[in-house]
């Protein structure tokens, strides 16, 4: 069964091939994604890369992590499950402060 990693603190120079051509070092990959912003198009400095197995990402964590790239010692680890995100923009549950229209002056 494919395992996700989660790959962070990666040069932003860093690209989709030189981190899939990294991590076939130590197995097959499913897929690579390296997360970019989505207007300038400019890495945001970690991906997620799918290995095929669950051996081949627990070798590639061991391999990897702390491993230096372009100078920076990149962070890799099981990726964990996306969190359901709130779209409107946050609990604005108790935080909200009122405003009293009625001061007088």
């Amino acid at each position: 069964m494919a395992k996700r990693l989660f790959v962070g603190s990666l040069p932003y120079s860093a690209t989709s091939a030189q981190i899939e051509e990294l991590f076939s070092q130590v197995g097959k990959i499913s897929s690579v994604n390296l997360i970019t912003d989505k207007f300038s198009g400019q890495s945001k400095g970690f991906a997620f890369v799918e290995m095929s197995t669950e051996e081949e990402a627990k070798e590639a964590i061991a391999k990897f992590n702390n491993f230096e790239l372009d100078g920076r010692k990149i962070v890799v680890n099981e990726a964990r499950p996306r969190e359901d995100r709130n779209r409107s923009g946050g609990d604005r549950g108790d935080n909200r402060r009122s405003f009293n229209r009625s001061r007088s002056w």
